[in-house]
C-alpha cells in the first residue's frame, strides 16, 4: 500500500462512516477505481477504530452514564426503571444480531460481499428503502419513548451492514424511521450500537490486516495503519457533529440520491469493463 492510498482511505473511511452511504462500500470503491487493488475488509475494520474512538470522545458522558447506571442496577432495583439503565441493555441486546451473524459469514463478508457487482446493487437498493422510510415514518417517537424491540430491530438491521454497500447507520436510521423514531433518536441510538460491534471486529482484525496480500489486494505497513486509523478519528469527529445538526433539520433524500448516483456510476464502470467487480 502507499502512503496516498493510506491517507485518502483514511479520510473516505472518516467521511462516510456515519453517513448512510456504507464506508466499507466506499472504501472498496475507492480502491478500484484509483488504486486498482482492494484494501481488504481487514483494513475496514481496523480503521473504524479510529471512528469509533470519535464515537466515544463525543459521546463520553453519556456513555459513562449510561455505563455506571447499568453496573450499579445490577444489584440497585431503584435505577432499574431510568432510561440510562434501560438503553445499557438496549445496546448490548441489539449488539448480538451483528455477533452472531458476523461469526457465521465470515468468510463470505470477507470475499463474496466485496463484488463490486454487490456493492454497487446494495447501495441502490437499499437508497430507496431509505427513501420510503423518510417518507412513511411518523418521527413521533424519541429516546424516551425507546423499548427493547426498538433495540431488537435495529440491531438486525445493523447486521444488514455486514454487506458493503447496505451501510450500518443507513440500516439502523432506515429502521428507526419506520419504527416511528425521529431522524435524530435514530442516529443517536446507531452511534451508541455500533460501539461494541465495530471495536470487536477491529480488536479481531488487527492480525489480519497484516497478513501476506491475496492477488489483487494491498497490505499496509504497521505506520500507515495508524495514519489512516488517526486520520478517520479526526473526520469522523467531525462527521459526527455534522450529521447530528443535519438530521435534525433536514431529510435523507440527498443520501438516497447520492447512493443512486454513485450505485450507477460504479454499474457503468462494470459494464464497460473499465474496472474489475473482484
Amino acid at each position: 500500500m502507499t502512503w496516498i492510498e493510506a491517507i485518502v482511505l483514511g479520510i473516505v473511511q472518516g467521511l462516510t462512516e456515519f453517513l448512510p452511504v456504507s464506508s466499507s462500500g466506499h472504501l472498496r470503491i475507492t480502491s478500484a477505481i484509483f488504486f486498482e487493488q482492494d484494501a481488504g475488509a481487514s483494513f475496514t475494520a481496523v480503521t473504524q477504530l479510529g471512528t469509533e474512538a470519535a464515537v466515544l470522545l463525543y459521546f463520553a458522558k453519556d456513555i459513562w452514564r449510561i455505563g455506571r447506571t447499568w453496573i450499579v442496577g445490577i444489584w440497585d432495583r431503584s435505577v432499574r426503571s431510568s432510561l440510562d439503565y434501560r438503553m445499557g441493555w438496549y445496546v448490548i441486546v441489539g449488539s448480538i444480531p451483528i455477533g452472531l451473524f458476523g461469526f457465521l459469514f465470515k468468510d463470505q463478508i470477507r470475499e463474496t460481499a466485496r463484488n463490486l457487482w454487490v456493492v454497487a446493487t446494495t447501495l441502490i437498493v437499499f437508497a430507496f428503502v431509505l427513501a420510503f422510510a423518510e417518507y412513511w415514518g411518523r418521527q413521533t417517537r424519541t429516546l424516551r419513548d425507546f423499548r427493547m424491540r426498538d433495540g431488537v430491530v435495529m440491531g438486525f438491521a445493523q447486521a444488514l451492514a455486514l454487506i458493503p454497500g447496505v451501510s450500518r447507520s443507513g440500516a439502523t436510521l432506515t429502521f428507526g424511521l419506520f419504527l416511528s423514531l425521529t431522524r435524530e433518536t435514530a442516529a443517536r441510538y446507531s452511534f451508541l450500537l455500533a460501539i461494541p460491534a465495530v471495536v470487536m471486529s477491529g480488536i479481531f482484525s488487527l492480525g489480519d490486516v497484516f497478513e501476506p496480500a491475496a492477488p489483487g489486494t494491498s497490505v499496509p505497513t504497521v505506520a500507515q495503519m495508524i495514519v489512516a486509523t488517526l486520520i478517520a478519528f479526526g473526520v469522523g469527529y467531525a462527521a459526527i457533529a455534522w450529521l447530528l445538526r443535519y438530521v435534525a433539520h433536514h431529510t435523507l433524500y440527498i443520501f438516497v440520491l447520492y447512493r443512486v448516483a454513485i450505485g450507477t456510476l460504479v454499474l457503468a464502470l462494470l459494464m464497460t469493463g473499465t474496472i474489475s467487480a473482484t
